[in-house]
């Protein structure tokens, strides 16, 4: 089902399958990841497009259960092909890379957009695109960016900072989702839970990933701690409105409103964690 996104809470661990490999596509349906993006982009080679048009269209008829899917189109006119694959089984998103300007999106997508922030212009214009109506989450992409301004050794994430913050400000600013974008280093554990810890940190929703072994530490970045879950719910149970003490401080209506959504995701996680356990 699509998710109001101005709303509802967004999915932490959101995971890039390649399109043309079945098998990752059913090692992903069993993951907990919160959102499966089918990749028909950048991970798929020219010469199997077409096969793995026909992969996505198997795989969403068949379905991924509680796991949100969206599926990542190319730009140009291979778009129009990958738009006319998803009509008969739409995905709950359609990723649309590289968009600069609200210009570069598709008019007949038959479902929300995710629009990609991975160019200088993408940035600049990131709050006209966040404003479009068919646009629910932006999703940075570091690897381009960072190729389009030339930094010397690839994704270095002190040197897109103002990029990255952009992004969550605009996201923020036009109620939209915003994901953080992938880290390539898949044999650097202690490296991923500290940039993904960074992103949490920074205030993105959750983070973008390139291989199922980044999920779990993915979600457990985005795991509140338990004491500040507790105290969430102790700010709940005064069931007051306006400036108020709470343990020796003052505390509004917005840190009622944190709190809520603080304790929303830590249900969730436990919901997950359960339904783990049982399997």
């Amino acid at each position: 089902m699509v998710i109001d996104a101005s709303s509802a809470l967004a999915p932490a661990s959101v995971l890039y399958v390649p399109a043309h490999k079945p098998r990752a596509i059913v090692k992903a349906r069993g993951s907990a990841a919160e959102m499966i993006v089918l990749d028909l982009e950048d991970a798929v080679p020219d010469a199997d497009k077409d096969a793995a048009r026909g992969a996505v269209a198997q795989a969403l008829a068949e379905g991924f259960g509680a796991i949100a899917v969206a599926v990542r189109v190319n730009r140009g006119e291979t778009m129009a092909n990958d738009l006319r694959a998803l009509e008969a089984t739409p995905p709950d998103y359609i990723v649309i890379p590289k968009v600069g300007r609200p210009g570069d999106l598709p008019e007949n997508a038959p479902t929300p957009l995710l629009a990609m922030i991975e160019t200088p212009l993408g940035v600049l214009d990131a709050r006209a695109i966040a404003d479009d109506s068919r646009v629910v989450g932006l999703i940075a992409g570091l690897n381009d960016l960072a190729h389009e301004m030339h930094l010397p050794n690839g994704i270095d994430r002190e040197a897109l900072s103002l990029s990255l913050q952009a992004i969550v400000l605009v996201a923020r600013a036009s109620g939209v989702w915003c994901f953080d974008g992938v880290c390539n280093a898949i044999d650097d554990d202690a490296g991923f839970a500290a940039e993904a810890r960074a992103g949490y940190r920074l205030g993105f929703d959750g983070k973008t990933l390139i291989h199922p072994a980044q999920i779990v530490p993915c979600n457990e970045a985005w795991t509140p701690d338990p004491a500040a879950v507790d105290e969430a719910r102790r700010i709940v149970a005064l069931d007051g409105q306006g400036a108020q003490r709470f343990e020796g401080r003052m505390i509004e209506d917005m840190h009622v409103t944190a709190a809520l959504r603080m304790i929303a995701r830590a249900d969730l996680n436990a919901r997950r964690a359960c339904a783990t356990s049982e399997q």
